[in-house]
């Protein structure tokens, strides 16, 4: 199972790391997003030459060329909103699929833009964990930089920046001295909608449902689930 699962994340991370040099080139300096990707790759533990070969198949046009982005909305149980991000090389069959789990468990798979309008895409910036910064001294660089919100995760922060300026705002940390673990783009919910009971453990299943998928690369909600109903839930 474990193994299994680490196969799935690989494939995953590897398709993104295809895509991206396939849209932007293979230089990671050049572009951003494979640079990115790259740095996810390598943080899963997957081996370096496994990533250079998707890169250099890629910009050969050899791998990733019938891989198509989309943008999946749904509704879930208790009204939640649900956002998924797809990399697929068949259209038709991720649609099937997206809607049966959906319907499986309590939602409903809407039409684009059903959903979209209830987040913002961002930048997100996980800082180093050694040392993790001074929270003054981290605020007062976050914002100089051109970040507009910063929170805290265990023992780490995640920087959050206007989505097209996280690579400057990345290069100012880190010439002042606060270098990041990882840099991507997410999708922020402007509002939370509160779930909890049944509601909340059929949602939960349909979130593990969804993640599951091979096609799916990021699933984002806006649900809020008290810590003791995410306790009670066996995934």
């Amino acid at each position: 199972m474990v193994d299994a699962q680490k196969g799935k994340t690989f494939s995953r991370l590897l398709r993104e790391v295809a895509v991206a040099a396939r849209q932007g080139g293979a230089n990671p300096e050049a572009n951003f997003r494979l640079k990115t990707a790259m740095e996810k790759a390598r943080a899963a533990n997957i081996p370096n030459d496994n990533i250079q070969r998707a890169v250099q198949r890629a910009a050969s046009g050899s791998e990733g060329a019938n891989l198509e982005e989309i943008l999946y909305e749904g509704y879930g149980p208790g009204g939640t909103a649900i956002l998924l991000e797809i990399l697929t090389d068949n259209r038709n069959r991720t649609a099937g699929d997206i809607r049966h789990l959906f319907t499986k468990h309590g939602g409903n798979l809407g039409e684009s833009g059903c959903v979209a309008w209830m987040f913002e895409r961002r930048g997100v910036l996980r800082l180093s964990t050694s040392p993790v910064p001074d929270e003054d001294e981290l605020t007062m660089a976050a914002l100089e930089a051109g970040a507009d919100d910063l929170e805290r995760e265990d023992d780490t922060w995640l920087v959050y920046t206007p989505a097209e300026e996280l690579e400057p705002v990345r290069r100012k940390l880190e010439a002042a001295g606060i270098p990041s673990q990882e840099a991507d783009f997410t999708y922020v919910p402007r509002s939370t909608v509160r779930v909890a009971g049944e509601e909340a453990q059929r949602l939960l299943r349909l979130v593990e449902a969804l993640e599951d998928h091979d096609d799916v690369q990021a699933l984002h909600s806006n649900f809020d689930i008290p810590e003791e109903e995410l306790a009670q839930f066996p995934g």
